[in-house]
């Protein structure tokens, strides 16, 4: 029998769920591949620890940028091994996927990820709208006609989203998301302490120090740069108030972003909103203190999801196992 397979293909992490299986897999999105036979040397976390030390004849790659596919054939590589270690590709048998995207990416983009699961082993696939399987997969009541925001920080996309009577009814995508906010942090610490940082240093700091408010300050870490005056090796000690303010900006636009929405938003959802307050989800809701400082910002209230970086693969799960309610989201392609 055909299983039904749900992926959320994100840029920093991919997850994967089946139906009548509780649980998720999960690994970063990154692949190793040799550059003379194109085969895959390593991927997932093993393939993270590469980032930057890779010999000549390997190239380590993010396949996903900014939410679409960059890489298709490293995508769907990585895919194809991400299928046959959950066992649903088989001989004689060939999954259904459901997948999300983000909302409004061009027909090029959506085509591009259906090609990609197409070469990975998919019988037919589906594409669900990320903003509304993360909502979803936090449990918001989506059939209702009350407004309800999602605010999903991902990898590579912030996705601010209002929705109402199970369908979108005012969103706004931007590309300042982790991978920026990881960016911002090498950009900071390279002009104030002179020393360059590789990306899995600025993701670590970002983790384990990194707050979005004063009041969530957690210390200090030392990390190893190289000295860009001498050229040798360095360590620095870097305060999470440093990582703070190397954030802010990025962190100021995701704000901007919110109220964009809010003021496309018709004034009755706009009730609802101010009324339940918005939901953050995705790996970018863990940053320390975000809520608090979008609620000092907006005056709204504001909750992180229980599982932020798991809530786009939960709200497809739910898809998938109360498919006679929330078939209607769902438009398969078959091959």
């Amino acid at each position: 029998m055909a299983k039904i397979v749900g992926i959320d293909l994100g840029t920093a992490n991919t997850l994967m769920c089946l139906k009548g299986k509780p649980g998720f897999m999960q690994c970063p999105s990154v692949v190793a591949i040799s550059k003379t036979s194109r085969e895959v040397v390593a991927l997932g976390q093993k393939a993270r620890n590469m980032l930057g030390k890779t010999p000549e004849g390997i190239v380590t790659i993010r396949p996903m940028q900014e939410g679409v596919i960059a890489d298709p054939d490293a995508t769907a590589k990585m895919l194809r091994i991400f299928f046959e270690e959950a066992g649903v590709i088989s001989f004689f048998s060939r999954p259904s996927v459901i997948a999300s995207i983000p909302y409004g990416v061009t027909e090029v983009s959506k085509r591009a990820l259906e090609e990609a699961l197409f070469e990975a082993g998919a019988r037919s696939v589906a594409l669900i709208d990320e903003p509304m399987a993360a909502a979803l997969g936090t449990g918001i009541r989506v059939e209702r006609a009350r407004g309800s925001m999602i605010v999903d920080i991902g990898g590579g996309t912030t996705e601010v989203a209002v929705i109402s009577l199970g369908g979108i009814a005012t969103t706004k995508s931007l590309r300042t998301a982790g991978n920026r906010l990881d960016e911002s942090i090498i950009k900071y610490l390279r002009i104030t302490r002179g020393t360059l940082i590789g990306s899995t240093t600025a993701e670590d700091l970002k983790l384990k120090i990194g707050s979005a408010h004063p009041s969530f300050d957690v210390g200090d870490m030392e990390v190893c740069g190289r000295n860009l005056r001498n050229g040798l090796g360095s360590i620095i000690r870097v305060t999470s108030g440093e990582i703070r303010e190397a954030m802010s900006e990025n962190l100021e636009h995701i704000i901007r972003a919110i109220n964009a929405t809010l003021e496309q938003t018709p004034p009755e959802l706009s009730s609802d909103i101010y009324d339940y307050g918005i939901v953050l989800t995705g790996g970018g809701a863990l940053t320390r203190g975000i809520e608090k400082l979008i609620e000092d910002r907006m005056g709204l209230r504001v909750k992180v999801a229980k599982r932020p970086l798991e809530s786009v693969c939960a709200g497809i799960l739910r898809v998938i196992e109360t498919e006679d309610e929330f078939g209607s989201l769902l438009k398969y392609r078959g091959r």
